[in-house]
């Protein structure tokens, strides 16, 4: 339920025209955004191909979980591998350096509370697919009371122990073999942010994930996405270039059908009582093993949405609510760096 990012080749966003022809199986998807720009239906099928190569379908099912057991069985030979900062989690590790602040710092926009040292004390934040913990553990340095959730049972043995090297971490961080489903009863509006980095492209249903989201988090409390467009950029550079002629990612590692465009995500979201607040582009130079924002969204991007309140909740109609999309400024989330950070 997490991810290794697609964007480890850094390419010029220029470049994308000249992949507009001459890619075996893959074709433009010309009227998506406009299907998705009534936010009031989603297409079954968002592009038509040529070939049969993919077969692009995202359909809504009525399963039970989210959790694709597929996706289990290619992280569960990972597992031991979380903390090697230059393995195939490299990506995520510096990762951190702007996921970690942009968290942070929409989150103390937001609340006039600052407890100087640990400016996320009392907040209580849902980790869902924390894979080894590398996202967790910053926060829970930040203060934040971190519940991470992983149905990989090994990924939440190796969490557990990197975490025990760390007495304050052992108190703050609690790991749990579980599926976001399964922890929907216990957990009925109990977290104040839920944070799912490189996990949604992985999910099985992914209309019933968001809906669970909304379930375990408190009227007006913040969703924190990042994920991978579906793009012929994010096709040839993530799956073709990074999987199988490079080896930069293990071959098999994403399914591009999966991949989720902004757009239909940004529906969902909004159909299920979310308010879109920011999305933003991120690129990852592999010369430089570092990540920054950017305008383009063609690769890797940012979603933050929050809940609507109680009393919203309580008058919602079957309109959608209005979006409230804002572009992320390049420069936000990069204020600062985490002292003691998983980089």
């Amino acid at each position: 339920m997490f991810s290794i990012s697609l964007s480890y080749i850094y390419a010029d966003y220029h470049a994308d025209l000249s992949f507009q022809t001459g890619l075996r199986g893959v074709l433009q998807d010309n009227d998506r955004k406009r299907q998705l720009k009534s936010c009031s239906t989603l297409p079954v099928s968002l592009i038509e191909m040529k070939s049969n190569m993919f077969t692009v379908k995202r359909p809504f099912s009525t399963s039970h979980s989210s959790v694709d057991s597929k996706e289990i069985k290619k992280f569960q030979l990972l597992a031991h591998k979380w903390w090697d900062e230059e393995g195939e989690y490299a990506a995520l590790h510096s990762m951190n350096d702007i996921r970690v602040p942009f968290i942070r710092d929409t989150l103390l926009s937001m609340s006039s509370n600052y407890h100087l040292g640990n400016p996320l004390s009392g907040v209580k934040i849902l980790d869902v697919g924390c894979g080894g913990g590398l996202l967790s553990e910053p926060l829970g340095r930040l203060g934040a009371s971190v519940t991470g959730i992983d149905p990989v049972e090994d990924n939440i043995r190796t969490a557990d122990q990197h975490k025990s090297f760390d007495p304050v971490l052992a108190k703050r961080i609690q790991y749990k073999s579980s599926s976001l489903e399964e922890i929907v009863e216990e957990s009925m509006e109990t977290f104040d942010v839920i944070v799912a980095s490189e996990v949604v492209e992985h999910v099985a249903d992914l209309e019933m994930f968001i809906k669970c989201c909304s379930q375990v988090l408190k009227p007006e409390g913040s969703l924190f996405i990042t994920t991978i467009n579906k793009t012929q950029l994010s096709y040839v550079l993530g799956i073709v270039v990074a999987e199988k002629i490079m080896g930069i990612v293990p071959e098999g590692t994403h399914e591009w059908e999966k991949f989720v465009p902004p757009e239909e995500l940004e529906c969902l979201l909004e159909s299920n009582g979310f308010s879109v607040k920011t999305v933003s582009g991120m690129l990852y130079n592999p010369l430089s093993g570092s990540w920054s924002w950017t305008e383009s969204t063609s690769l890797n991007y940012a979603v933050h949405a929050v809940k609507s309140g109680a009393q919203a909740q309580s008058h919602a109609t079957d309109t959608p609510p209005e979006t409230d999309t804002q572009q992320h400024s390049a420069t936000a989330g990069t204020a600062g760096t985490v002292p003691d950070s998983t980089v």
